[in-house]
């Protein structure tokens, strides 16, 4: 092979590992798009069919259980035949979520139509984000973690900008924004389809012969388990705190502001995305640990600022919430997922982020639908009293479990003499 010849195969290379990295990274905004979508029009649901808060937050609580039963079943399935084969997956079952959204009659269908988004996250979210760490193009490792909180962040901004504003002034204002996420869900398939082959080597039964892949278990090495336990805290954190601002936030802003307009309400969500996207351009130079306590401590202040909101009903401590609550869930998702990431054996990647992704939606689900109860039975200052402090304790066992980690890193770094990481 000439000098041009070997310079023009590195070159495909690397613009084959570049194109799967921006790939994986748009794979993760539309999850989150879809995730989003539906959050600033559920009190137009509501009014639409008579829902109570409790069927909103329900609806919305069906997107982690579905995508909680994938995990369970299929985790690690991107590790069995490659993180583009799962992407795949899980954006073709989000483009058919986009339809059945807008087409939907009735409230059935919405809960149809996140139970779609679900499965199709619980594919695409753990394959995405392994391939962000293995086509990583910066010399940090932590760049890959700091860009799936950017990836996600901008996806929501942006949903809930576009749905607000089309749910206000275009026309079909159910459906509108849900034609959008079907066609950005198409482009998504078709660039995850034009990325590098991946497929790792088919395992081999007792046979000899090519063995099939069949639903199992999320299997996670011991040694592992005192650095998951950390950085799984520190998502629980992260999507227990959003659940409420996703499930019950587009109320507190319409009953704050008194206003009906979407695009204001989807605007003033999105003050809490844009937060966490800028937070995490920040924490590239960050250690794991530290972002970990530092977001526990700012989350507890924005659980307060939470409480002063509700009980004072002021759209000026509303934004407050949102830019202290955003700053904490940066700090504390990017974290563990760089603590995460660093740690875990490349072979088994894809089903270590899921395993952390199904306890931290299975919080998110919970929170959710307590959440949506109590504001149902007692009322929306009532829920968020009950629920506050709930959130306030998996902080505090964040901060605990995390100096536990760093503690036992420094002793067993004495022991065999190498710096702790």
């Amino acid at each position: 092979m000439t000098a041009t010849e070997t310079e023009i195969a590195r070159a495909r290379r690397q613009w084959s590992k570049r194109g799967s990295f921006w790939a994986a990274a748009a794979v993760l905004a539309l999850c989150l798009w879809a995730s989003g979508a539906p959050s600033t029009l559920y009190p137009s649901y509501a009014a639409e069919w008579d829902l109570s808060p409790v069927v909103t937050t329900s609806i919305f609580g069906t997107y982690p259980v579905a995508l909680l039963l994938v995990l369970l079943l299929a985790g690690g399935i991107s590790d069995s035949i490659g993180r583009r084969r799962a992407m795949l997956v899980g954006v073709g079952l989000i483009v058919a979520s986009a339809f059945v959204f807008a087409i939907a009659p009735n409230v059935s269908f919405l809960f149809a139509g996140r139970a779609l988004q679900g499965v199709g996250t619980g594919f695409a979210l753990g394959a995405a984000s392994a391939a962000l760490v293995e086509n990583n193009l910066s010399k940090n490792p932590r760049f890959a973690s700091v860009l799936t909180t950017v990836s996600t962040s901008t996806g929501l901004t942006l949903v809930l900008f576009v749905s607000g504003g089309l749910a206000q002034y275009a026309p079909w204002p159910l459906q509108l924004s849900f034609w959008v996420l079907f066609v950005l869900a198409g482009l998504a398939f078709a660039v995850v389809w034009f990325m590098r082959r991946d497929n790792p080597p088919r395992a081999v039964g007792p046979d000899g012969k090519p063995a099939r892949w069949k639903p199992s278990g999320i299997h996670m090495p011991r040694s592992l388990l005192r650095t998951f336990i950390a950085s799984t805290l520190g998502v629980i954190v992260a999507y227990s705190v959003g659940a409420i601002f996703l499930s019950l936030g587009a109320s507190m802003a319409r009953d704050l502001t008194g206003t009906t307009n979407l695009l204001i309400v989807g605007a003033l969500l999105a003050i809490s995305s844009v937060v966490i996207g800028v937070t995490a351009l920040l924490l590239q130079k960050v250690p794991a640990h530290v972002s970990l306590i530092v977001g526990a401590v700012i989350s507890l202040a924005g659980l307060g600022v939470m409480e002063l909101t509700a009980a004072q009903g002021s759209i000026a401590l509303f934004v407050v919430w949102c830019v202290v609550g955003g700053a904490g869930y940066s700090f504390v998702f990017t974290g563990g997922l760089t603590l995460l990431n660093r740690t875990a054996l490349p072979e088994h990647r894809g089903g270590t982020l899921s395993l952390l992704y199904l306890f931290s939606y299975l919080l998110q689900a919970i929170t959710a639908v307590v959440a949506g109860a109590l504001a149902t039975a007692l009322g929306l200052n009532a829920a968020i009293d009950l629920v506050a402090p709930g959130v306030a304790v998996l902080c505090l066992a964040l901060i605990t479990a995390t100096t536990v980690d760093v503690v036992a890193r420094r002793r067993e770094a004495r022991l065999v003499g190498v710096p702790a990481t």
